[in-house]
C-alpha cells in the first residue's frame, strides 16, 4: 500500500499545475507571490497531492469550487515545504461554511463535571478526521500577510501538532534531541506572553496564544510567516526554532 501510494503522489508530481490555479493563487494567496521560484515550483507539486488526497465539503449552502480548493490547499501545504511529510495523514475532510459557524463545546468545570457552551469559530481542528473553516476568513485573513492572523496555517498548525497524538505545542520533531530545546525555548516564550497578557502589555505574539501551549505553536506560526522580520528581531529564539521545524526562513523573501 505504501509504494502504491509513493507511485501515486510521484505521477501527481508530474502533472502539469493549470495557469487558472496559479491566477487564484496569485490573487488569493500574498504569501504565494513573495516565493523564491523553486518553493512555488514544489508548492505546486504538493498542492497537486494535496487535493488529490483529501475531500473538500461544502457546508451552510456553501457550494465547493476549484478556487476554494486552491486556495486552502495553499495555505495548507506552505507548512509543508522543504520536509518529509506524509500530508497529514489523520486528515481526511476539510468542512467549509461560507462564513463564522456555531460549534457545541463542552468544558470540564471539575472532573466528570462539564458545562455546554456555543461559541462562534472561525476554524476548527479536529484532532482525527477533519479541519472546519470559514471562507469570508480564509479571503481575510490571507489577504493581509502583516496582521499576524491566518485562520489556515493555524488550524493547520494544530494538524501537525497533533500528528504525534498530543495536541500539546510540540509536533513530531526531526531529531529527539530536539526535544529538550523546542520545550525550553517555546515554554520560556509562551510563559513571558501569558505573563504580557495578564498586564495588558502589547505583544507582537496574538495573545489568543496565551490560551494553552498548542494554541501558542499555532499563533506562532501564523507569525512566523506573517510578521517574520519582527518576530526574527524581537523573538530570535523563537525565531530560530520555527525555522529549523519548518525548514523556512520568510524574513529572508519579505519587506515587512
Amino acid at each position: 500500500m505504501f509504494g502504491l501510494k509513493s507511485w501515486r503522489r510521484k505521477r501527481l508530481r508530474t502533472q502539469p499545475f493549470p495557469a487558472r490555479w496559479i491566477k487564484i493563487l496569485e490573487k488569493n494567496v500574498p504569501l504565494y507571490n513573495r516565493l523564491p521560484g523553486a518553493d512555488k515550483k514544489e508548492l505546486q507539486e504538493h498542492i497537486l497531492i494535496f487535493m488529490a488526497e483529501k475531500n473538500f465539503e461544502g457546508c451552510g449552502g456553501l457550494s465547493m469550487t476549484e478556487e476554494i480548493k486552491v486556495t486552502i490547499s495553499a495555505q495548507a501545504c506552505l507548512l509543508l515545504l522543504h520536509r518529509e511529510t506524509d500530508y497529514y495523514p489523520g486528515l481526511y475532510s476539510i468542512l467549509v461554511y461560507p462564513s463564522a459557524f456555531v460549534a457545541e463545546c463542552y468544558e470540564e468545570l471539575l472532573p466528570g463535571l462539564y458545562v455546554r457552551d456555543i461559541q462562534v469559530h472561525l476554524g476548527e481542528s479536529w484532532k482525527r478526521g477533519a479541519v472546519v473553516l470559514s471562507w469570508d476568513h480564509i479571503l481575510s485573513s490571507a489577504s493581509d500577510i502583516y496582521d499576524r492572523h491566518n485562520v489556515v496555517l493555524h488550524e493547520f498548525a494544530h494538524q501537525l501538532d497533533s500528528e504525534d497524538g498530543q495536541v500539546d505545542g510540540a509536533p513530531v520533531l526531526k531529531d529527539r534531541s530536539m526535544h529538550i530545546t523546542w520545550a525550553r525555548r517555546l515554554g520560556e516564550e509562551y510563559a513571558k506572553l501569558q505573563e504580557d497578557a495578564r498586564h495588558g502589555r502589547q505583544t507582537l505574539l496574538d495573545q489568543y496564544g496565551a490560551t494553552n501551549p498548542a494554541e501558542f505553536f499555532a499563533v506562532a506560526t501564523e507569525c512566523f510567516f506573517e510578521k517574520p522580520v519582527q518576530m526574527q528581531k524581537k523573538h530570535p529564539e523563537l525565531y530560530a526554532e520555527l525555522k529549523q521545524f519548518y525548514q523556512q526562513d520568510p524574513a529572508k523573501f519579505t519587506w515587512n
